[in-house]
């Protein structure tokens, strides 16, 4: 996958990270990849913190990612200065109304179900046939899925035809604390922001998928003219990507260590250095702008 320059012109783009550890390696190529590509392209930049997994959500890690995008000197355009202005403005807490508007207008069209499984029983559930009332308490809230054709854009590449790979089947669109689920909660967010470009990793292309079918269900077709850019992953090693923590692949720790956001840029570089689709990216470090 090479990124080439683009004739195409965006409007908005959006940083999305989510405050549940210590930013790293992986954040920081995304984050500039995603810089580059606004700077490119002419859209400007949103800082969107996805913050309801509220059983993980740390102050510490919401500081973390100001300080992270300060250090590595990447500029925004919208979105929360401080931890006060999220707190009291940009938290997903307050678009908790247009996640429950969508929630209740699948219940309507009866197109989601109760499920009680954890994920160690997804795999025998039988929850989809069982007619599970959906104010039990417990549960979760799946949307009843099929298959279907769908159509997402990419850039450079025009459209693409796929469908809902096995994992995303009947997807979580409510969790069982009572919040809505990542796949809801960014789709909404992405529309109610104007984004109209996307940058994400290689292992968040089932989530695109999942948010173009869920689109389709809501009605909403003004998801489909989003235009996504999918970027391979910095892996810890052959197998295992990137984790949030507080070690040697944090940003934290390059800051504690006396480094310079060129530092974490060059050592980004020596880690793609190996990746064969990756080398005919132009002069990576001019991403620390």
């Amino acid at each position: 996958m090479v990124l080439m320059q683009s004739p195409q012109q965006f409007t908005k783009t959006r940083l999305a990270p989510t405050p549940s550890g210590y930013l790293h390696l992986g954040n920081a190529f995304s984050f500039a990849l995603t810089a580059s590509l606004a700077k490119k392209t002419g859209a400007k930049i949103l800082l969107r913190i996805d913050d309801l997994d509220r059983d993980r959500v740390n102050p510490q890690y919401v500081q973390d990612i100001f300080d992270t995008l300060s250090f590595l000197e990447i500029f925004y355009n919208d979105g929360p200065g401080d931890m006060e202005e999220y707190e009291a403005t940009w938290s997903q807490i307050h678009r908790m109304d247009i996640y429950q508007t969508a929630l209740q207008q699948l219940k309507q069209s009866g197109e989601v179900y109760a499920c009680q499984c954890s994920r160690t029983q997804i795999q025998t559930c039988t929850c989809r046939d069982k007619s599970i009332p959906l104010d039990t308490p417990n549960t979760s809230w799946r949307l009843r899925t099929d298959e279907r054709e769908l159509s997402i854009k990419i850039l450079n590449d025009g459209i693409i035809k796929t469908t809902l790979p096995a994992a995303m089947r009947n997807f979580i669109v409510k969790k069982k604390d009572g919040y809505p689920a990542y796949q809801l909660t960014s789709l909404l967010d992405d529309l109610h922001y104007n984004i109209d470009l996307i940058v994400r990793g290689e292992d968040l292309w089932p989530s695109t998928i999942a948010q173009h079918y869920l689109a389709e269900v809501l009605q909403l077709p003004d998801f489909q003219n989003i235009t996504f850019h999918r970027h391979p992953l910095l892996m810890e090693s052959t197998d295992k990507k990137l984790s949030k923590s507080a070690g040697a692949t944090s940003i934290k720790y390059f800051r504690e260590q006396g480094k310079t956001a060129a530092d974490v840029y060059g050592q980004i570089g020596t880690m793609m250095s190996t990746w064969e689709d990756l080398r005919s990216f132009e002069n990576f470090a001019s991403l620390a702008f």
